[in-house]
């Protein structure tokens, strides 16, 4: 493989085959001499004037480095220097494994021949000889305090600091890093110039000394050997088996011939069946991602597009491997419109998501992650992203005990970036050398030692060209070289803006004479910001409970996740639509479980949380209300502050907590767009003589064809129940009472508000209750109403005849009976004999309906004259909800819309009359949440935002009626789309 030597030694030996050339300029100190750029850029190979010795020559000193055709090539220079300059080599000791060095002894002899004393403390450890660097010239030494510049590494301990010397090293302190504040704290006391490898850039921004293509040769080496072991974990021997760790080869052409066996077996079809294709995702372009791409290309491969995989992880050839490489227009899209513009990223990257979880990851085996994350910028994988990843894959063969398929397509991620808490976010520690895998339970949220269990290896060693000692070690000294010089000749107790250092040493520079550098003064206020945030974190990371998975949680997932800081746990009996939520949304947690048979567990939940948000049943949340009365936790709902939750005043007063109902669309919306009317005709001394308010969710009008004008976008049982509830309103000073059972059915009036449209209207229970908290007691009518498109109310009536909409027990359903079709029920609910003749059935059921042709049209459409069996359930009318549901729902790309009209009647101190209407008309998206979804889901949300934040801090039952809590919320409902309008008609 090219890009590996095969051998080290006598070729890589300076002046040797495949080694350094050299070559001599003659240059003086001529006033006005231009500078002369090299290769490694920003000018570190610059030919100066000397500012202290016009009379310069005779003096050589090393100048420049570079490569030329793979070769090492070493520039010189003519140069005076008054004293002779030390370097020294220090020995690595924080870590065990830490056998590199940052010059190679072909590096040393160049110094040592320009007249540089080279100081190298002994170590046995180093994997490079010390007779090597003797033999290069070197002084092997304990002290090394006469040197003007220290370099190694990794950092030294504080205790082993010099004071006001130079220090070259990878300090891993730019970001703030808290392991590595006490070490910048002894740095800057001691007055140290510490240049940091890691900020040796050039005019692009690119690192110029890295060991980024050795750190990505290692851990694909690593992971290799790592994947051999989990597949064995998992009951399949595969030539990775024969992969070791990288350290345990002598070179990477050793590590290289091992893949190429591997690869060889692979290429035999020796791969277990049941398995299935390989597929590796390389993310970043960098060295790092090149080195692995590299030794993964000694195995037979094919790179292939992101968009790709899915196809090669299902049918791909079992002989291959396959590799794609990811950037960041693959998998990173803008919020707001789902595009991709890399300057506007560049700018705000927190505008951003990344899709990697949904598009690339469900198809990838092995996820070798070469990119470091960014405060702001999108995560690559998180914890609830993974947690979506762990299913089950169905292999294209037959599998069997003794050959499984996998538990799951993502088996190991090898975080060669190791950025903790970075672009991985639940790889929150390292590992190590020693211990390099461990398995990431995802579910759990916990890692153990092990490549057994259930869970993703993962490999994230932070000194993975540690593993390769000697090829890294020349490699780096490389490209260190070039800049070794400027920084030796100067002194670290001088002034750093009398230093003339090219810029790439310049901006290396973090800190010097006991400060930080300008560049850097960044790193105090990060210091402080990150200990703010930490405390901030600790204040106000929140914790959500929401009971219920149907149409309407996905508006509140939405709009709760937007803020980082807020942790859901959704609750539901619905598994599948669970999967979907935590599929869609981060930082939700899946509990499957039916809360109102788990009382003990859900007590426990509520406990853990900050707030409650139900979307179950109403006639759930006295239950759910009573716990989070007994646990002192808030609660939100969207549905009608009823009896049964009125009666808890008392108990949620005296638990000190916040009770919000109402908080949806009807109710919720319509109050709030009432007060805020009211409010200002109040305002302008109006007096309130008339309300009226008519809403309804119906299907768009292009998808109401069938009998019943109607789809299901929320609970069909309560629907079905709003029929036959009783109703109260208030009409020209009137009270009307309509009696429950059915008879709000025949109150039905045409609304010619909108004509196009052809709707009805009918009361909807108790109007005359909002009289006083709407302060309109002067209103001589008050009618707050539900809207249908015509026809519906009459197909009502027919099941409400036919006895469909009654919710008493009917124990003939249970799930523990023989079931039931809906032809037999038929009979028994119109008093005939089972079986029936389809024909006496139909009479029978004609009958029953007053022979009402339309009636019995929906009922046969329906199919409730059929054999097909009737849903099990605790009652008839929760059979029929689970029937409609079949049967009416929402198909693809069908949208269902809101209307909702009030009109309000004011009279002015004046005299004059004026007529209000406010109109709401909100359509469903085609791809996304139903209007129904939105205007019960948003305002739920933001009202439970707004308890968590603090702008809700009445106690007690809250329903939206003040302006402190309508006037918001109305606010943030236009800016998710919810529009409405509003006109006015002036009589006299």
């Amino acid at each position: 493989m090219g890009a590996f030597p095969r051998t080290r030694g006598a070729r890589a030996a300076i002046g040797g085959p495949g080694g350094v050339s050299r070559r001599r300029l003659a240059v003086g100190c001529g006033a006005g001499r231009r500078r002369r750029r090299t290769s490694a850029g920003g000018g570190a190979g610059a030919v100066r004037p000397c500012r202290r010795c016009p009379a310069a020559r005779g003096f050589t000193m090393l100048r420049a480095f570079s490569h030329t055709n793979g070769r090492c090539v070493f520039h010189h220079t003519k140069r005076c220097h008054h004293r002779k300059s030390v370097l020294a080599i220090r020995r690595e000791d924080v870590n065990a494994w830490e056998r590199r060095a940052p010059l190679a002894p072909k590096h040393v002899k160049e110094l040592t021949k320009m007249g540089y004393k080279v100081l190298v403390q002994p170590s046995n450890r180093r994997a490079i000889h010390e007779k090597e660097y003797v033999k290069a010239g070197a002084i092997i030494q304990e002290d090394i305090s006469e040197a003007s510049l220290i370099i190694g590494v990794k950092r030294p301990p504080e205790d082993k600091l010099i004071p006001k010397k130079n220090y070259a090293f990878f300090s891993h302190t730019i970001k703030a890093q808290e392991a590595n504040m006490p070490l910048l704290d002894e740095i800057l006391k001691q007055e140290i110039r510490l240049f940091d490898y890691e900020k040796m850039v050039d005019h692009k921004g690119m690192r110029v000394v890295a060991f980024g293509k050795w750190a990505g040769v290692a851990g694909m080496i690593n992971i290799l050997h790592g994947l051999g072991l989990r597949f064995l974990a998992l009951g399949h021997h595969t030539p990775f088996m024969h992969i070791g760790m990288a350290h345990n080869y002598r070179n990477s052409s050793q590590a290289v011939q091992a893949v190429r066996d591997a690869g060889y077996e692979i290429s035999l079809g020796l791969m277990p069946k049941s398995v299935g294709p390989l597929t590796f995702v390389f993310t970043g372009t960098g060295n790092v991602s090149k080195g692995a791409q590299e030794m993964f290309s000694a195995l037979p491969c094919e790179f292939v597009e992101p968009h790709e995989l899915k196809e090669v992880s299902r049918s791909g050839d079992l002989r291959k491997v396959y590799g794609t490489v990811l950037s960041r227009h693959h998998h990173l899209v803008r919020k707001r419109d789902g595009l991709y513009d890399p300057a506007d990223y560049d700018k705000h990257p927190e505008n951003y998501i990344s899709r990697f979880h949904i598009d690339v990851a469900p198809y990838t085996t092995c996820l070798i992650n070469g990119i470091y994350w960014e405060q702001n910028s999108p995560r690559l994988l998180s914890r609830q992203d993974t947690q979506k990843l762990l299913v089950p894959v169905k292999s294209a063969t037959g599998a069997t005990d003794g050959c499984p398929e996998l538990p799951h397509r993502l088996l190991a991620i090898c975080d060669i970036s190791a950025d903790t808490g970075g672009s991985i976010e639940f790889m929150t520690e390292c590992t190590t050398i020693d211990n390099p895998f461990c398995m990431y339970d995802a579910d759990q949220h916990i890692t153990h030692d092990s490549v057994e269990g259930s869970g993703i290896l993962m490999c994230s060693i932070d000194n993975l060209p540690a593993q390769l000692p000697i090829e890294a070690t020349e490699y780096f000294g490389d490209m260190l070289f070039p800049y070794i010089e400027e920084m030796l000749v100067s002194e670290g107790s001088e002034p750093l803006e009398k230093q003339n250092y090219s810029p790439v040493v310049r901006d290396a520079v973090i800190a010097s004479n006991g400060s930080l550098t300008p560049k850097y003064q960044y790193i105090q206020k990060l210091r402080e910001s990150r200990e703010q945030a930490q405390s901030l974190k600790m204040s106000n990371e929140k914790r959500v409970l929401l009971l219920g998975s149907g149409y309407v949680s996905g508006p509140v997932l939405e709009y709760l996740t937007r803020d980082s800081n807020i942790d859901i746990t959704v609750v539901s009996v619905m598994k599948e639509q669970l999967e979907q939520l935590t599929k869609k949304y981060r930082n939700v947690t899946p509990v499957h479980m039916d809360v109102l048979k788990h009382e003990e567990k859900l007590s426990s939940l509520v406990k853990n949380h900050d707030l409650v948000i139900s979307l179950l049943p109403y006639s759930a949340h006295p239950f759910v209300a009573k716990k989070c009365i007994d646990n002192k936790v808030n609660l939100v709902t969207a549905s009608y502050l009823t009896p049964a939750m009125k009666e808890l005043q008392e108990s949620v007063e005296a638990a000190g907590i916040t009770v919000v109902s109402e908080m949806g669309l009807d109710p919720g919306l319509d109050h709030m767009l009432a007060m805020e009317c009211i409010d200002k005709a109040k305002e302008v001394g109006a007096t309130v003589i008339s309300y009226t308010s008519f809403c309804g969710g119906l299907p768009a009008p292009e998808h109401s064809d069938n009998p019943l004008r109607y789809k299901f976008s929320w609970s069909p049982q309560g629907v079905l129940l709003n029929t036959v509830q009783s109703a109260t309103y208030l009409k020209d000073g009137e009270i009307i009472n309509i009696p429950p059972g059915g008879a709000l059915l025949d109150s039905v009036t045409p609304m010619d508000f909108f004509p196009g449209l052809n709707l009805e209207g009918f009361p909807n229970r108790d109007s005359t209750k909002y009289a006083e908290p709407y302060g309109i007691q002067t209103a001589r009518t008050l009618l707050r109403g539900t809207l249908r498109y015509k026809g519906y109310s009459r197909t009502m009536r027919g099941f409400v005849k036919l006895g469909l909409i009654n919710p008493d027990p009917y124990p003939l359903l249970s799930s523990t009976t023989p079931p039931l079709t809906w032809k037999e029920l038929m009979c028994k609910l119109v008093g005939i004999k089972s079986p029936a003749e389809h024909h006496v059935l139909k009479e029978a059921v004609f009958s029953k309906l007053d022979k009402d042709k339309s009636q019995l049209e929906a009922v046969e459409w329906l199919g409730l004259l059929g054999d097909e069996p009737v849903p099990a359930a605790d009652s008839i009318v929760g059979a029929l909800a689970k029937h409609m549901e079949m049967k009416l729902p929402f198909g693809t790309g069908e949208r269902d819309m809101i209307v909702m009209r009030s009109e309000i009647g004011l009279r002015h101190p004046s005299g004059h009359l004026e007529d209000k209407f406010i109109d709401l008309v909100v359509y469903g998206d085609n791809k996304g949440y139903s209007a129904m979804a939105k205007t019960v889901g948003y305002p739920a949300a933001i009202a439970a935002k707004m308890v968590l934040d603090g702008e809700i801090t009445a106690k007690g039952m809250v329903i939206p009626l003040t302006k402190n809590v309508y006037g918001p919320i109305l606010e943030r409902v236009r800016a998710e789309g919810i529009m409405y309008s509003t006109r006015s008609i002036i009589k006299q």
